[in-house]
Formats: C-alpha cells, structure tokens, sequence
C-alpha cells in the first residue's frame, strides 16, 4: 500500500505533465485547453490509484481477485466522449483530431504517473510536445501548401457580383480551387468561401487588400 504523500505525488505529477501539454492546446486557442488536458491527466490518475490500491481492503476476502488493468481499461475508452466533443466538422473539413488525439493520449500519461512508472509518464509527455510543436513548421512547409487556402468575405447580398470577385482573384494570379455561399448573421449579408490554390505571402495578402476594396465586400480575411 502507498503512503499518502506518495498519492499525492503521483496526481501532482500527472497535473503538471497534463498542464504543459494543455498549455499548448491553450496557445492554439483550443476549447480543450490547459484545464481541460490537467483534469483529464489527473483524474486519469487518480482512477489508476483508486484501480490499484482502492480495495485493498477486499482483498484479504475469500476468492477475491484484483485486477488493475480493468478501470484502465475503461478510462482508455471512456474517455473518447471528450475527444469527440474536441473534433469540429465545418464546410467539409474537420478541425480539432489532433486535440481529441492528445485528451486520449495525455490519460495515458496519468494512467502511467498513477502507476508510479514515471519515466514512461515524463518521457512520453516530451515525445507528445515534440510531436505537438515540432512537427507543425514541418507540416506547413511540406504539406500546407497542397491544401491552399480560404479568403473569407462577408458582403452585401444585393450589390456584391461573383464575377467581379472572379475578375479580381484571377487577375491576382490566383487559382480557385471551390466557392461556397452561406447566410451570414445579418440578414442582408452572405459569406463566401472562396479556397485557393497556396500562393506566396505576399501574393495572398496584397489579393487580399484588392478584395476588400471591390464593390460590395464588407470584409475579407484570409483561413489557412
């Protein structure tokens, strides 16, 4: 059986490695955050903890087997509501499986700090930041451009014109790659969605204040 201070050790550790992973997702303006990823780990611990030293008192009963890997069990599965709850599914794109990805995997650093195997807990908590921060200059780099991007304009439904949008992104030199139209809040207004093949910097943003100074657009931004 632990001592207390040696539970107490183990759920704070599971809530500072929980916290530098959600400190990430914070930056990123994520809803799922650096409380949501602190709670995750550490109660994640703290029902490894209760698994394995719980019922101990049940124990010394006749024909009574303890189990551990049980309750682990269905916290690696419980706790895909919360994954589920992180991914976004807008205009034919889906946002958010890399945070659902890292609720998942950050239980599995407080299923690892609740069990004592602190090296596991510590050394899989800086593979998830590499993978988190490192790999995504690399991605931008190598795959963002086959994706392009999205000009965001809010216009005025009666005196915007498609077609002078056209004219304008391709006489920027721009690719379109889709267009989609949606109501925006106000009732007089639209949001078109236009992507675009990936151009340089530059190139986007000075199409970008060309859109904003063409009849009937009320605001232009630019969505990687």
């Amino acid at each position: 059986m632990l001592s207390q201070w040696e539970m107490l050790l183990r759920l704070a550790l599971a809530a500072v490695l929980g916290s530098a992973i959600g400190v990430e997702r914070e930056r990123l303006q994520w809803t799922a955050g650096l409380r949501t990823h602190m709670l995750v780990c550490v109660g994640a611990a703290l029902f490894m903890l209760v698994s394995s030293f719980g019922f101990a008192d049940s124990l010394d009963r006749q024909h009574v087997v303890l189990d551990p890997s049980r309750v682990a069990a269905q916290v690696v599965s419980g706790i895909g509501f919360l994954g589920a709850g992180a991914i976004l599914f807008r205009r034919d794109k889906i946002r958010g499986l890399t945070t659902a990805a890292s609720l998942w995997t950050v239980a599995g650093v407080g299923l690892a700090a609740g069990g004592g195997m602190y090296v596991a807990a510590a050394g899989s908590t800086a593979i998830i930041l590499g993978i988190l921060i490192g790999l995504k200059p690399l991605e931008r780099r190598f795959w963002s451009p086959r994706g392009g991007s999205e000009f965001v304009l809010i216009v005025e439904r009666d005196a915007a014109s498609l077609a002078l949008l056209q004219s304008e992104l391709t006489s920027a030199g721009m690719a379109i790659r889709s267009v989609s139209i949606e109501p925006a809040e106000r009732s007089d207004e639209d949001e078109i969605c236009v992507g675009v093949h990936s151009a340089a910097p530059g190139q986007m943003l000075a199409t970008l204040d060309r859109l904003r100074l063409t009849k009937g657009v009320r605001s232009a931004a630019i969505r990687h």
